[in-house]
């Protein structure tokens, strides 16, 4: 497996306008990866967890999550627990996009796991910095070999 593997941008956000701007927001700092979006939890996991329910079927491709918290069927807190007990997705860097700068809800992200934290409304230059700094980090980004 090597760096050149493009990653692939799943973009969980319920709100169709959010999901728009984060999406141009993408575009604009210049990243051109397949965006997957879902506005829902439950369709995203089913993405995620394939049929069998162990993300097998991800195993050595590239993903980034961008994850909104507040979905209308699904705890974001409870995919990303999901996420990162899973041995095929734990390496994949998860991006919390939400309304909410409750210090308790960031820290409890961070302690699950999430790369990035970014508080709604998407802030172009926060947005695009972290996008950049994920950038480097795609450069770079070798996909783990799942023992």
């Amino acid at each position: 497996m090597n760096a050149h593997t493009p990653v692939t941008i799943i973009m969980i956000e319920d709100d169709e306008g959010h999901a728009r701007l984060i999406e141009r927001n993408i575009r604009r700092s210049g990243v051109n990866n397949e965006i997957v979006p879902f506005s829902n939890g439950t369709e995203a996991l089913k993405y995620l967890f394939g049929g069998d329910g162990t993300a097998v079927h991800h195993k050595g491709r590239a993903l980034l999550i961008l994850l909104d918290l507040n979905l209308p069927d699904t705890s974001g807190i409870e995919i990303l627990r999901q996420i990162k007990d899973n041995q095929y997705l734990k390496a994949t860097p998860v991006v919390v996009l939400t309304t909410t700068d409750d210090s308790q809800e960031i820290k409890r992200c961070y302690e699950l796991g999430c790369n990035v934290y970014i508080t709604k409304p998407v802030n172009y230059e926060s947005f695009a910095n972290a996008i950049r700094q994920l950038g480097l980090f795609f450069s770079v980004m070798q996909v783990p070999a799942s023992p």
